[in-house]
């Protein structure tokens, strides 16, 4: 038979030494691989020891990247069997530095780059792939405006959007030759990409303005008619567009926003674990969010969402939202607020006597002022929330809730273990690093971390499986609701988030909340009769096929 080289050449159907001599001469290949077949665990084994010779994250990263390039199966089967310890390998915060290297390491492209100097051939690069209308599920796309938390990377950001495809696959089960990542190309603010010799992205500013807003029309047009049953992720947007391109777009097409929708869903799913330990609901709480971003503003949002569907209306859900940015309290006589901040912006009479110092109201002032029953981070202010700030918090409220989200440890609120002792054990917290147990009083305390691997994947399977023409509030907070089910918070000392150790039952559970509650609410195009049946035959796993691929992906 003639040699079919893509049979060791596509990552998809690459099976390597797993090849039987008889698949061998079938596909051409007699000769071509050493006389030993191997089984996919004993490959596996080999990649695994491979990759513990390495001394650095990045070395790993690369490493991971090339077999990705390899063969799918053997990657996502590594990641499968060692998620916890790879998630920090193949996503933040090792992907940072990687992003930083990009266009120097250069290797070669899984994503398609649509740029804004180019806008016209959005369509045709889509088209290239050769994929009809029912063999997508999912894009994961981003402009690399704000990756992570390191700013403006233009197209080194493109690893973001295979970064978290691969999460994907490996946490739910999304099928990886039925995802696309994209590079929303815009340029780049970065001066040093801009005077890199080997940088790889449009060499100017970028482009604002109607241009830009022409570019993502043209991206969500194409895109929705191309593929139209593919949920359509949006990652690492600047603030100045991120809310807006959600807000503007959410009714037409089936987008979502991990940035905002997944990070503030985990909020509302640590929030739900804490007031079942309470015994209050939603309608209970008073929220101060110290960092308000899109991030931030988006765990405001989804609070209030639950606030909305415990029966307060729109305007009272607000009011009992404080937001602190780096200007201190959100006030409506703020010049230049950014829309996204504008909702929640306190009345200046409300706040005229309020202390300030350098002219700003303070964390400190907002706590003992509102007495809150929540309390966020999402600041990168290292330190900030204090021992005064903690015994605020807790004089205010019997068992205040509080997350320290931000990342990494150099810039967390404060260490879960001092806000243990600085509330004597009466805090609930979360936060958004990995974080130790403590001993205090006779008591474990182990503390969830905030990672949005938790939600987003069964978030996604589960909108695929239902084919939900949209993501709705609803369908976050049956997710969150999904996750806090997870944990049983009233132990004494038990977490309020589940850990990351199984994320393949944990998506499966996040994906049957959001099917039921998908078809619950009308916005399902399936309605499967078994839920769980089908949220189960819908997760790929990495196994090569008994039979070969008769063409090529």
């Amino acid at each position: 038979m003639a040699l079919r080289p893509e049979a060791m050449t596509d990552p998809i159907i690459n099976r390597g030494t797993a090849y039987t001599h008889e698949q061998r001469r079938q596909l051409g290949l007699t000769g071509r691989l050493p006389s030993g077949v191997e089984t996919l665990d004993a490959q596996a084994a080999r990649c695994w020891a491979q990759l513990g010779q390495f001394q650095t994250n990045l070395q790993k990263y690369i490493y991971l990247d090339q077999l990705h390039d390899r063969n799918e199966t053997v990657y996502f089967k590594l990641l499968v069997d060692h998620l916890k310890e790879l998630l920090p390998i193949v996503y933040d915060p090792t992907i940072g530095e990687a992003i930083e290297n990009w266009s120097q390491d250069y290797r070669q492209s899984r994503a398609v780059y649509l740029s804004v100097d180019r806008i016209e051939d959005i369509r045709e690069s889509f088209q290239t792939l050769g994929l009809g209308p029912d063999d997508v599920d999912l894009i994961v796309c981003s402009d690399a405006e704000q990756i992570l938390g390191i700013g403006d990377w233009g197209v080194n950001g493109t690893d973001i959007a295979i970064g978290k495809l691969a999460i994907y696959t490996a946490a739910a089960g999304i099928d990886p030759s039925r995802v696309i990542a994209v590079n929303l190309d815009a340029g780049t603010d970065n001066e040093d990409l801009l005077n890199s010799p080997t940088y790889l992205g449009n060499r100017h500013a970028r482009v604002r303005g109607k241009e830009y807003d022409r570019l993502i029309a043209e991206y969500l047009k194409v895109a929705s008619e191309l593929f139209p049953h593919a949920l359509l992720h949006f990652e690492d947007f600047g603030p100045s567009n991120a809310r807006r391109i959600l807000q503007d777009n959410a009714e037409d097409y089936r987008i979502f926003n991990d940035d905002m929708q997944g990070t503030g869903a985990i909020v509302t799913a640590a929030v739900m674990s804490g007031m079942r330990v309470s015994g209050t609901d939603f309608s209970d709480q008073k929220v101060v969010v110290y960092g308000a971003g899109t991030a931030g503003t988006g765990m405001a949002d989804q609070l209030r969402a639950g606030m909305i569907r415990d029966g307060l209306s729109e305007k009272e859900a607000t009011a009992r939202i404080w937001l602190i940015d780096i200007n201190g309290l959100v006030t409506d006589d703020m010049d230049d607020l950014p829309d996204y901040q504008q909702a929640y912006a306190r009345p200046a009479d409300e706040v005229k006597s309020w202390k300030r110092q350098d002219g700003k109201i303070g964390l400190a002032e907002v706590v003992r002022k509102v007495k809150p029953t929540i309390l966020i981070g999402t600041s990168t202010d290292h330190g900030a929330f204090t021992e005064e700030v903690v015994s605020a918090m807790a004089d205010g409220c019997d068992r205040p809730i509080i997350l320290p989200l931000s990342n990494p440890t150099s810039r967390i609120e404060a260490m879960p273990q001092d806000v243990i002792r600085w509330s004597d054990g009466r805090a609930l917290v979360a936060a958004g690093i990995p974080v130790d147990d403590l001993d205090y009083k006779g008591t474990t305390y182990r503390f969830g971390q905030g990672n949005n691997a938790l939600l987003y994947p069964g978030l996604g399977l589960g909108t695929i499986v239902a084919g939900a023409k949209h993501v709705t509030d609803g369908m976050l907070l049956a997710a969150a609701s999904a996750v806090a089910d997870q944990v049983d918070a009233s132990q004494p000392g038990a977490p309020i988030l589940p850990p990351v150790e199984n994320l393949r039952a944990s998506s499966a559970k996040v994906a049957v909340a959001v099917v039921e509650e998908a078809v619950r609410a009308g916005v399902a195009e399936n309605a499967p009769e078994n839920v769980i049946a089908a949220v189960q035959e819908r997760m790929w796993w990495p196994a090569y096929p008994e039979e070969l691929p008769t063409t090529a992906h």
